[in-house]
């Protein structure tokens, strides 16, 4: 579980913290020293035909795995050891109210084509996202500043409407990624970020290659390898078997199924932690019959969490209760009774909506998560037992997330969760943000979401906290039925450092160890496995670091 940073400390952290994560993160002596070359070679599941480089789309994990510190650079970030640090921002500070916070820039930054990164460039990226027809997934995050004013060519003022302690967290939003200033729709188009890899190729959907960029800002710390490549391979099996045949050397979203072939594999090494990354169920919660409180409640109570669980996590997981904090978040409400498989109290809430029975179509794909349509069959036996009849409609993988999620009536989602719970409840159920996909109003959970954010006391923020889950979890228009581990692997010719993030799926194989960009102690080489240098590395028998 991540180590979790409290507000008062989120308000103290700066350049300080920058100096200790890069001190601890470095080789405390030669023998240790990760090495630096050859080519990585990732399948990754999540890609669309319809990928771009524009953040404000990114919804799966190919473009946020890509995007996000490989190919751009956010202003600051979340390791894999849970603290918050700067990435293009060296430090920050606010005013006692959290209101105003001051962020001061790296020096040695330059983008992909030559231009020095400054000011300018984070004003104009964070614009973008509020701009007139702007669909961005991240205006919650930018609306709330009401003033951003450029100090110099190194410092940037941002004032909020109203005071928020996690201000610098929601800055490593991987939509919010730093572009060039007066030329972005051609940063977008050819993909010019200040991130370690430059862009060699991109076919969306198919194939993304990037090379290392020389006298990076990250050099001695991050990007041990010289290349990558990453296919893009969403269907499960096949992204299974090209690990196993050498074709690639990393895979994200294991399929549970096949895990124990994986595992007994001694070339082959699993990875899992767990997060607050959760499966869900989203009504539309204006389109009849999920309008109805009663209809909701009926269908929360016709669903077996455990056998879900049991059957499609095996075990890699634990059970939801309807509301998107996870285990992993600092106020998660794990006294909130749980909502249990009750077939006779789903009839009695059926039965006050003024209905005997239910048809219902619900959409799936393995495109929402590994096993989605495999779950929704399992609602759809356990619902019935209540008299509600859920036609599962299995639907195109490519194209899920722009024709199915957020327009079909009822569907299958997966979050990977939020750092802050904040965070999480402005992405997903602020009234009127881009990604709430169900459309829910709720006045006094809105109420609560702005006490919360400028809530300077940790105690009345937990209590604030634990109201809203309890809210969402009894009236909200969202099932989840289950949290789900990270599960990836990858070839133990690849070798990484101790600590593994929980954060984002996917983004942690480049980010959340030391395979693309090595940031901190994260993949690459044999960091904490190589006794000697040239001598083999005791855990894979290598002394190639890495194998190209």
């Amino acid at each position: 579980m991540n180590k979790q940073l409290n507000r008062r400390t989120v308000l103290k952290t700066g350049a300080a913290t920058v100096a200790a994560t890069a001190l601890t993160s470095l080789p405390t002596n030669a023998a240790s020293a990760p090495g630096r070359g050859g080519t990585l070679r990732m399948g990754v599941a999540g890609a669309n035909t319809s990928d771009s480089w524009d953040g404000r789309t990114h919804s799966d994990s190919f473009m946020i795995v890509h995007g996000h510190g490989v190919v751009f650079d956010c202003l600051t970030e979340v390791t894999a050891k849970g603290e918050l640090i700067g990435e293009l921002a060296e430090s920050w500070s606010s005013s006692p109210d959290a209101r105003v916070w001051t962020f001061d820039l790296r020096r040695d930054v330059t983008f992909h084509n030559g231009k020095p990164f400054g000011a300018d460039d984070v004003l104009e990226s964070l614009q973008m996202h509020t701009a007139e027809g702007a669909k961005s997934a991240a205006r919650p995050i930018i609306e709330p500043i009401v003033g951003m004013k450029k100090l110099g060519e190194r410092q940037v003022e941002f004032t909020l409407a109203a005071g928020n302690a996690d201000f610098p967290y929601l800055m490593s939003d991987y939509h919010i990624l730093m572009y060039p200033a007066g030329m972005i729709e051609q940063a977008i188009a050819e993909g010019i970020g200040t991130g370690l890899y430059r862009v060699e190729s991109f076919d969306p959907g198919v194939r993304f290659v990037g090379s290392r960029v020389e006298g990076h800002y990250k050099d001695g710390r991050a990007g041990w390898f010289d290349g990558i490549e990453s296919i893009a391979i969403n269907d499960s099996s096949a992204r299974m078997n090209a690990l196993l045949t050498g074709e690639v050397d990393v895979v994200n979203r294991v399929d549970f199924k096949i895990e124990p072939l994986l595992r007994a594999n001694p070339a082959v090494e699993i990875f899992e932690v767990t997060g607050n990354q959760h499966f869900t169920f989203a009504m539309r919660t204006d389109t009849a019959p999920f309008t109805d409180i009663n209809v909701r409640k009926a269908l929360k109570y016709a669903i077996n969490r455990q056998e879900m669980v049991d059957k499609i996590l095996l075990g890699h997981g634990a059970i939801g209760n309807d509301h998107p904090i996870g285990p992993a978040n600092q106020y998660y409400h794990a006294q909130l009774e749980q909502l249990e498989y009750d077939p006779d109290k789903a009839k009695f809430y059926l039965k006050e909506s003024g209905m005997d029975s239910l048809d219902v179509d619900l959409s799936a794909s393995e495109a929402a998560f590994p096993g989605a349509v495999d779950t929704a069959q399992l609602y759809q036996v356990s619902a019935k037992a209540a008299g509600i009849n859920i036609n599962v409609v299995q639907e195109s993988a490519d194209g899920y997330w722009s024709n199915v999620w957020l327009k079909k009536p009822w569907a299958a989602v997966y979050w990977s969760g939020r750092a802050t719970e904040d965070w999480m409840f402005s992405t997903n159920y602020e009234l009127g943000v881009p990604w709430n996909d169900t459309f829910w109003e709720n006045a006094r959970f809105q109420e609560l979401l702005l006490l919360g954010r400028a809530e300077l006391d940790s105690d009345k923020r937990r209590n604030i906290y634990h109201e809203m889950q309890a809210i969402v979890s009894a009236e909200g228009g969202t099932i989840v039925p289950m949290y789900a581990n990270y599960v990836d692997a990858n070839s133990t010719r690849v070798t990484h450092g101790p600590d593994i993030g929980n954060l984002w799926q996917a983004r942690r194989f480049p980010h959340r160890r030391t395979l693309v960009d090595g940031i901190g102690d994260r993949w690459g080489g044999c960091p904490g496995h190589q006794v000697n240098p040239g001598q083999p590395c005791p855990r894979s028998g290598s002394s190639r670091v890495p194998d190209p």
